[in-house]
This record gives C-alpha cells, sequence and structure tokens, in this order.
C-alpha cells in the first residue's frame, strides 16, 4: 500500500509560529513541510511556483501584496480549486468562522488551541473535510444554539433581503435611508438587519462593521476587486 505523502505549505507573519508549526508536524510521516512563507506576497509566489496538496495559513497577515482574512482565501480557493485549506486564527466572531467553514470550507484551527490539532485539520483539508478544533467548535454551536439554528446549518444563510439590508447598513446608510431606497418601512428594515445579525453572532454594530470589512461589502478593503 503506497503511504500517504501530504505537501504542506505553511504560511505566518510571527517566526515564532513558523517554528511552532514546524516542530509540530516535522516527524508526522504523512506529512511533507515544502515551504514556509512569512508574507502573502510570498505565499502566492510559492503557491504559483509549486504544487502543494494543503496550505495552513495565519488568517490575519496584513504585510505583502495580496491583503488578507476573507478576501485572500476567497481568492486563493478560486485560484487552486483543488488547493486544501487549513486557517489558523485568533479570532472568535463565529460570522468569520462560519464564512470559512460553510462558504469556502476551510478548516479553522484556533491559536488558542494545541497546535495537536494541525495534524487533524491537514486530514480533513487533504481529503476535502472540514476540521474545527476545540475553541472554534465551541463558539459556532454557541452561535446556533443562541440563533436556535442547531438543526439545519443552511439556516445561517442570511436571506437576499437580510444581505441587502447589511450591506447598504455598512455602506454608511442609515435605517431610515435604507427604507426609503428600497421602500420598505424603517420597523421592516430594522427587523432584518436585527435578524441578519442575529444569524451571523453580531452583536453590535462596530462588529457587524468589522465583519462588512472582511467580506469586502464597505468598499474599504480592495483585495477583492484587485483579484478578481
Amino acid at each position: 500500500m503506497k503511504e500517504i505523502k501530504i505537501s504542506v505549505l505553511i504560511a505566518d507573519d510571527h517566526p515564532g509560529m513558523i517554528s511552532g508549526m514546524k516542530h509540530e508536524l516535522s516527524n508526522v510521516d504523512s506529512i511533507h513541510l515544502k515551504a514556509s512563507a512569512g508574507n502573502t506576497t510570498e505565499l502566492m509566489e510559492r503557491l504559483d511556483a509549486e504544487h502543494y496538496d494543503v496550505l495552513v495559513s495565519d488568517y490575519s497577515m496584513p504585510a505583502g501584496n495580496y491583503g488578507d482574512g476573507l478576501a485572500l482565501f476567497g481568492y486563493i480557493s478560486r485560484k487552486f480549486p483543488n488547493l486544501g485549506l487549513v486557517v489558523l486564527t485568533m479570532l472568535d466572531n463565529p460570522a468569520i468562522f462560519h464564512s470559512l467553514a460553510k462558504v469556502l470550507r476551510v478548516s479553522i484551527v484556533s491559536k488558542s488551541d494545541s497546535l495537536m490539532h494541525l495534524l487533524p485539520a491537514i486530514h480533513a483539508a487533504y481529503t476535502g473535510g472540514i476540521y474545527h478544533s476545540p475553541a472554534v467548535m465551541i463558539r459556532m454551536e454557541k452561535m446556533a444554539m443562541d440563533a436556535g439554528l442547531v438543526k439545519k446549518s443552511s439556516h445561517f444563510e442570511l436571506s437576499p433581503r437580510e444581505s441587502e439590508v447589511l450591506r447598504l447598513y455598512a455602506s454608511g446608510l442609515r435605517v431610515d435611508d435604507i427604507a426609503a431606497k428600497l421602500n420598505r418601512s424603517k420597523k421592516t428594515i430594522s427587523a432584518q438587519k436585527i435578524k441578519a445579525m442575529h444569524k451571523l453572532g453580531i452583536e453590535r454594530d462596530i462588529e457587524l462593521m468589522k465583519y462588512a470589512l472582511e467580506c469586502g461589502w464597505t468598499g474599504a478593503s480592495g483585495v477583492d476587486s484587485e483579484l478578481e
């Protein structure tokens, strides 16, 4: 039986995390640590130059020419559709977790968990599955329970009208302005905004703006338009 060797690229802008990942994975027979990158420019150069089975990357890497976060991983998943993706993050926002896991089908390992969770995440990504480390699971399950959406994960998806309201709100329009623009009542717009935020596990408007920025809704992040 042929032995599995998963070629892995690791990326993080903190040398200590690179060292930690190398230490955790270097003696695993099924893993071939092929290269590492310290910013998104190096990351894309590595991906363009060679084939990798799985990318393990920090979520937040502001240095480099390709941005970071959801826009970056969306771009990578489109350009390299057969590449398994594992995201490392210190974030605890379940809305971001939802976008990574449900939309992009990315495995997620919280940096607050042990790096031992990298191995099952890499194997899951390699086989087309999804793995969440314990801290990520706890946040996503809490979000589901709070929203009463445990039974069917597709209910996390925003309706077209809810998405429309959040996008307009994130663009700077007030509830009154959105109501006038969409020819709906202020009460309806407010209810749709609250329901959408509840689905995303977002409680405050500042968190909504952060989420909108990550999704490229506000126009403040040029990564989506730059990388299309």
